[in-house]
C-alpha cells in the first residue's frame, strides 16, 4: 500500500501542520512516511503545500508528481492540483472556500464545509483538523485514535485544553464523510 497525498490550501489554513500531523501519525503506526512542505510567501495568505507518502514499502522518492489524494483547502489549489490525481483517486474540497465546486467523474470527491464546521465548534482554527479528520474516514489509511492520542502530544502545557477541541473536530470531520 502506498498514498501519495498532495494537501494544498493558503498559508494559516493549517497545510502543513496536517502533513505532518499525517506523518507523524504513519510513522507511529509503523509506515515508512517521507513529509516535503513547500510555501510562498512565509505569511497568512501565502501559497502553501505539502507532499506526504505512507507506504508499507520502502519509498523510493518523496516527490509526489501524480497523487493518489488530493486536500484542497481554497479554489486555487483546487484548480492548480486536481488534474495531477491519479484516476481512481481522491479529492476532498473544503468548500466553505471553493465557490462551485466540482470534480472529476473519475475520482471520488468529499466536500467538506470546513470553516461552517469549524465556527460551529466556536474556533476556526480547526477547519484543519475538519479536513483530516474527513481524509482519515474516507481513506482509513490511518487510525483515528492514532491522530487523536498524538493531539495529546502536540498541545501541552497552556495549549493543552485545545486537545480536547482538537480531538472534537476530528470527530466532525469522520462523521461528515460517513454520513455524506
Amino acid at each position: 500500500m502506498t498514498r501519495e497525498v498532495l494537501i494544498a490550501g493558503f498559508g494559516g489554513q493549517g497545510v502543513l501542520a496536517m502533513g505532518r500531523t499525517l506523518t507523524e501519525a504513519g510513522l507511529k503506526e509503523g509506515y515508512n512516511v517521507t513529509w516535503v512542505p513547500s510555501y510562498g510567501p512565509e505569511m497568512r495568505g501565502g501559497t502553501a503545500n505539502c507532499s506526504v507518502v505512507i507506504s508499507t514499502e520502502p519509498i523510493g522518492s518523496p516527490v509526489v508528481a501524480q497523487p493518489t489524494e488530493l486536500i484542497a483547502m481554497n479554489g486555487p489549489s483546487l484548480a492548480r492540483f486536481e488534474p495531477l490525481v491519479d484516476a481512481g483517486g481522491l479529492v476532498l474540497v473544503n468548500s466553505s472556500q471553493v465557490e462551485n465546486p466540482a470534480c472529476r467523474a473519475d475520482v471520488r470527491c468529499y466536500l467538506v464545509p470546513c470553516m461552517e464546521e469549524a465556527g460551529k465548534l466556536g474556533n476556526f482554527k480547526v477547519a484543519n483538523m475538519i479536513m483530516l479528520g474527513a481524509y482519515i474516514q474516507a481513506t482509513n489509511a490511518l487510525k483515528l485514535d492514532t491522530l487523536k492520542e498524538m493531539l495529546a502530544t502536540v498541545f501541552t502545557g497552556p495549549k493543552a485544553h485545545l486537545v480536547a477541541l482538537n480531538i472534537k473536530a476530528l470527530e466532525v470531520g469522520a462523521s461528515y464523510v460517513k454520513e455524506g
